[in-house]
């Protein structure tokens, strides 16, 4: 790993996700997750989106449901062989019975064990509904917090006959989506989509490659050739930025130790591209960071990204004003 980051920032004032809303303090997704982000200031709210069997895309992370909504005590029977309810196999009415909680593990363990306990009515919504509630929170406050949103596992959706992302982009259009200038960003981990999304289905929203890797099989790219500098180069024809893994750009190799750099937001910068990783979690440092200072430090400061998903927008938004103060 190279120790050669960019400290330069093409793009003006770095930007602040809310990933999944706030969602280090209220389950992921949820309007309430996503008004408490509002509420803290942050720049953007992220929306992941799937589409259920009517065919209503949900904001909803996962292509199944049981990691977060109590689905096996409601509809026991509509698992699948694997052991899975997927979203895709339910109506949107049918969702609306089930309650959101914080994520668990296999087993019933929470993910993280110090977030949001306590068990309420809260519910999946569409996209619609909550773009509608962005609107109105932001008229009500006169603040302009922008829409992040995911295409999420179009090559699944489209193996069970749903094309997911013409009826993302028609829902963010209806809500006033449609242009760079618009207060949208639109994200995915598949190339061949997000391509597809450009030219064939003609979208002129700020889109961002996701960047995964290649184990995680999140789609057919290959993100070892995308992260070079002639693969970045391509991405650039298509996309305004760039989405990798905080790993990629910087690691701790021990404790105690100084962190390393990757060349990968210099090389995105040198192609014209945004830089905005995933996912700060207080509860979920990176491998040997010393604090959450450290790691916003490398990010911003080092490193010079655009931007950072954050399941914790105060403690980003803090440190961004503590060092621009």
């Amino acid at each position: 790993m190279s120790a050669s980051p960019s400290s330069t920032r093409p793009f003006g004032p770095p930007i602040v996700i809310a990933h999944r809303g706030a969602s280090g303090y209220l389950p992921e997704h949820t309007l309430v997750a996503k008004a408490y982000a509002h509420a803290l200031g942050c720049d953007y709210l992220e929306q992941d989106v799937v589409m259920t069997r009517d065919d209503v895309p949900v904001v909803f992370h996962d292509l199944v449901l049981e990691e977060v909504t109590d689905v096996a005590q409601r509809f026991p029977a509509r698992r699948r062989a694997d052991g899975h309810w997927y979203v895709i196999d339910f109506d949107f009415d049918e969702l609306q019975t089930l309650g959101v909680r914080e994520r668990v593990a296999e087993g019933g363990s929470a993910v993280y064990p110090g977030r949001f306990r306590e068990t309420l009515p809260l519910r999946i919504q569409s996209l619609a509904e909550e773009l509608a509630f962005v609107r109105g929170m932001n008229a009500a406050t006169g603040r302009r917090t922008g829409v992040y949103t995911e295409v999420k596992s179009p090559a699944f959706h489209r193996a069970a006959g749903k094309d997911l992302s013409p009826r993302v982009l028609a829902t963010l259009a209806d809500y006033g989506y449609r242009t760079r200038a618009d207060g949208a960003y639109l994200q995915c981990f598949d190339a061949a989509e997000l391509t597809r999304i450009r030219f064939e289905l003609g979208s002129a929203l700020k889109l961002v490659q996701l960047v995964g890797e290649n184990a995680w099989q999140e789609a057919a790219t290959d993100y070892d050739a995308l992260r070079t500098p002639a693969g970045l180069k391509r991405v650039a024809a298509y996309a305004d930025g760039i989405g990798p893994w905080i790993p990629q750009i910087v690691r701790w190799p021990r404790a105690g130790a100084a962190p390393s750099f990757t060349t990968l937001v210099s090389d995105a910068h040198a192609a014209a591209l945004a830089v905005h990783p995933y996912t700060f979690r207080v509860d979920q440092l990176p491998e040997h960071a010393p604090d959450a200072a450290a790691v916003h430090a490398a990010l911003f400061d080092a490193a010079g990204v655009d931007g950072l998903f954050t399941d914790f927008c105060d403690v980003t938004l803090a440190y961004l004003g503590h060092r621009n103060g």
